[in-house]
């Protein structure tokens, strides 16, 4: 599977590109408002066996891509669509700081949002993100979801409970 975008390509994730995804999910920044990480060597290998092995499921009902800057070759960050059932899926995504700020992110997102609703005919895409991660937030606007409120104290990592904001769109609403 690949989705293109002006500027970037979302491929696959195969088995040799554990050392470029672990250059960002060993990074402290990058894993401060996530529920993994920083990540050993050995933690990044094991992701990048679990998304080949969610790769080949039948049904699918995950797609973790790499996002790859297109002009160089450059794998920067992921993005993923998970299917929670029929008509609901959540999306995410993860960059390296260097790239951050380029609106890359934003347009990987649309791409998946596209890819979503046009081609596995989901109705519903939603995000979560910590309250403390303002430029997550900024995505999900970006990208025209609509917020729609704050999960209190639902998940639990890294020894502690945490908040979540909760964006959605629905397949009418994607321009």
């Amino acid at each position: 599977m690949k989705l293109e975008t002006e500027r970037l390509i979302l491929r696959e994730i195969v088995e040799h590109d554990w050392p470029h995804i672990h250059t960002y999910t060993s990074m402290p920044e990058v894993t401060e408002h996530t529920a993994w990480g920083p990540n050993t060597e050995e933690d990044t290998r094991a992701y990048v066996q679990d998304v080949i092995r969610m790769q080949l499921a039948e049904p699918r009902e995950g797609y973790e891509l790499a996002i790859v800057l297109k002009k160089e070759g450059l794998l920067i960050g992921g993005a993923g669509l998970h299917l929670v059932d029929q008509t609901n899926a959540e999306i995410g995504y993860v960059l390296h700081p260097a790239y951050q700020g380029n609106g890359y992110v934003t347009e990987a997102c649309r791409a998946l949002l596209h890819f979503g609703f046009k081609e596995l005919g989901i109705h519903r895409i939603y995000a979560k993100c910590r309250p403390e991660n303002p430029a997550s937030e900024r995505v999900m606007q970006r990208i025209g979801m609509q917020r729609e409120g704050l999960l209190r104290e639902h998940w639990f990592y890294k020894g502690a409970y945490h908040d979540s904001s909760l964006y959605s769109m629905l397949d009418r609403e994607l321009e």
